[in-house]
């Protein structure tokens, strides 16, 4: 791997305080040269990548946070084959490496066999602009997820316990379903909606992995559409969906599996593209035209 620069794009505000000290330990003793960048606010991992990218050398970007670091180093490197990417999981949530196996963090703090690792060109997902690599979500579960932001910085709740109160929020008191109007391969289809999900990754929300067998390298977007349902529906169905067992609930979820997915409606519709929040009335996703280089330690598989 020689005359290939190695740059570490940290976010220190990702994950818990002693993470970073964790990090920059095994950094020391990487034998690798390497550089390190640090991220001080929204959009400088996304630019910071770009300009490496853009340099034309051989480059391979780290990206030390959680999902939404990850999100701005695509964004940055998408569409360069100088470029190749990965991620060390240091945030609270890194969706997209759960692809790889239960043990994926040990798997990618392991930076020695990280540097030297194979990369694969992976598919991406467009929406309205915007490049994710993982999930793409539009229903109840965006709304949960947008608004847990709200209340992370309370003090006495965890990261599990905002995602709790999110969650009781928006489905006792501000409701499942909204109107939505879809168009997916042949289905054209228009009513309330609880939860639209576009997935070229597996996991998303923390626990969910609606589609076990989805590929990001298939060329293919595996979506879920969940028309209206009650309260009682969600409660039964919600388990089985997380699962990944919609082909047992035909009569409840409408899948599509192709390349372009649109979604519109009267009200602002709440999208979560890999754990960042878009709204908007009209949503194109789409398998984007660019790849990016992935890569990740000898051994592992997805």
């Amino acid at each position: 791997m020689a005359g290939i620069r190695h740059i570490f794009i940290i976010n220190p505000a990702a994950g818990k305080k002693e993470s970073n000290a964790h990090l920059e330990g095994l950094l020391d003793q990487l034998s690798i040269p390497h550089e390190r960048l640090y991220t001080t606010g929204e959009g400088d991992a996304c630019r910071l990548a770009r300009q490496a990218a853009k340099s034309g050398e051989d480059v391979r970007i780290y990206a030390c946070g959680g999902d939404g670091t990850l999100n701005e180093v695509v964004n940055g490197a998408a569409g360069f084959p100088n470029a190749a990417i990965t991620c060390v999981p240091k945030g609270t949530g890194n969706d997209f490496l759960k692809i790889f196996g239960p043990h994926y963090r040990a798997l990618f703090y392991d930076l020695e066999a990280l540097a030297v690792g194979p990369q694969t060109p992976f598919d991406l997902m467009d929406c309205n602009g915007k490049l994710g690599l993982d999930v793409v979500c539009a229903g109840v579960d965006a709304r949960i997820a947008a608004d847990v932001h709200r209340y992370k910085d309370w003090r006495f709740l965890s990261g599990k316990g905002a995602y709790i109160v999110s969650l009781v929020e928006n489905i006792l008191f501000k409701g499942i379903n909204r109107p939505m109007k879809v168009k997916m391969g042949d289905l054209d289809w228009q009513g309330d909606a609880a939860i639209l999900c576009i997935c070229n990754g597996r996991h998303y929300g923390g626990g969910f992995m609606p589609v076990a067998d989805a590929m990001p390298d298939d060329g293919v977007l595996d979506t879920l559409l969940v028309p209206k349902v009650s309260l009682f529906t969600f409660a039964r169905l919600v388990g089985k969906y997380a699962q990944g067992l919609y082909k047992n609930y035909p009569q409840l979820i409408r899948d599509y599996h192709g390349q372009c997915i649109t979604y519109s409606s009267t009200q602002t519709i709440t999208t979560v593209v890999d754990g960042e929040v878009m709204r908007d009335t009209s949503f194109t996703v789409r398998l984007s035209e660019k790849k990016v280089n992935f890569f990740y330690p000898q051994g592992a598989h997805w």
